[in-house]
């Protein structure tokens, strides 16, 4: 039997007690006359009355001292006992709480073991900052310790330890300056400025910006099919000037030595363009392609911080990316190269 509030459940046991109890007085009083048929029903109906408001006081009594507190800590609720009886009274509350027990705890569980994911990104990240951090510390700590044990003195020493000192301390900026820049992503602070631009002429910017750098690993930056059309799109040109840098910058460090190319393209996918950044490099692993754009993930750990990167590059870029609405996408092949793939809303000129 399915009950469904306190009231029906009184109605149901004073209903089965008056049948109980008029059955027996019509077989103890078999034959029985009209009489004793108005009595037996005055008196069964009384029975009802009675066994329904003794049922019904019981039944809700003991559902609201039992369920009570279990509803209200389900739903965290503040409000007054007499407006929470009176909603308890009126459903089937019975069987409401046994879904909603069932659906709190699975959330519960849910929220447990986001926590618990949580915790452990959080564990993660601070290890990586202070690795990331530890290497830049130390060093400007042994060039600083040289000098002062004489070596600022020596012609030979000063100016190269000098140097590096500030090699360091740029790459610690560089590090604070993206972690800054994530954490904007990551929290909706930043505000994406919209316009319409020609990203052909912002590679062309990047390109240039990069010129030195390409040339000091030969690296050839292009734009395939040497494209000189005009590629307009509606974006954040700040923002895509800074994904496409850290995509270029990244093909150029993972590049292939004295023969590298670093290709652009652009095609036309509906409302979208597609932009493709190619290069010969050494590639990614398959097992690694899934985790490239987490932070500090570095697929070559050595040389990329050998190249000045903070492993942070490609988080960035993910995040720039889905602050866009838009999607980007990587392929790659061990010794022959990767390609990032993202699209932009078109523009209108």
């Amino acid at each position: 039997m399915k009950s469904s509030s306190p009231k029906q459940l009184a109605i149901i046991i004073a209903f089965i007690t008056i049948i109980i109890a008029g059955t027996t007085q019509l077989i103890l009083n078999w034959p029985i006359d009209a009489n004793f048929i108005f009595k037996l029903a005055f008196s069964l109906m009384l029975i009802f009355i009675s066994i329904y408001i003794i049922v019904y006081y019981l039944l809700n009594s003991f559902i609201f001292e039992k369920i009570n507190p279990i509803y209200k800590t389900i739903h965290n609720l503040n409000i007054p006992e007499k407006e929470l009886k009176k909603d308890i009274e009126e459903r089937d509350i019975v069987n409401d709480v046994n879904v909603e027990v069932q659906n709190w705890a699975n959330r519960k569980t849910e929220e447990i073991d986001q926590l618990k994911q949580m915790a452990k990104y959080r564990k993660e990240f601070l290890g990586n900052v202070s690795h990331e951090l530890k290497t830049p510390i130390f060093n400007i700590q042994g060039y600083v310790l040289t000098l002062l044990d004489g070596g600022l003195y020596d012609s030979n020493i000063n100016q190269k330890y000098l140097e590096k000192t500030e090699k360091s301390i740029n790459r610690m900026i560089s590090i604070v300056k993206d972690l800054e820049e994530i954490t904007r992503l990551e929290s909706g602070e930043l505000k994406l400025n919209y316009s319409t631009f020609n990203i052909v002429k912002l590679v062309e910017e990047v390109f240039e910006s990069q010129e030195l750098r390409a040339k000091k690993h030969n690296i050839n930056l292009s734009f395939k099919n040497n494209t000189d059309k005009t590629v307009w799109v509606n974006a954040d040109r700040e923002q895509i000037d800074h994904l496409l840098t850290n995509l270029i910058v990244n093909s150029i460090n993972y590049g292939k030595e004295n023969e590298g190319i670093t290709d652009v393209s652009f095609l036309e996918m509906g409302e979208n363009i597609l932009i493709e950044i190619a290069d010969n490099g050494s590639g990614i692993s398959e097992k690694d392609v899934p985790r490239i754009f987490e932070r500090f993930y570095r697929v070559d750990k050595s040389r990329s911080r050998d190249s000045g990167g903070t492993g942070l590059g490609l988080a960035i870029v993910k995040h720039i990316i889905e602050a866009h609405n838009q999607t980007i996408n990587v392929r790659s092949t061990i010794n022959k190269g990767t390609s990032f793939a993202f699209t932009l809303k078109k523009g209108e000129k």
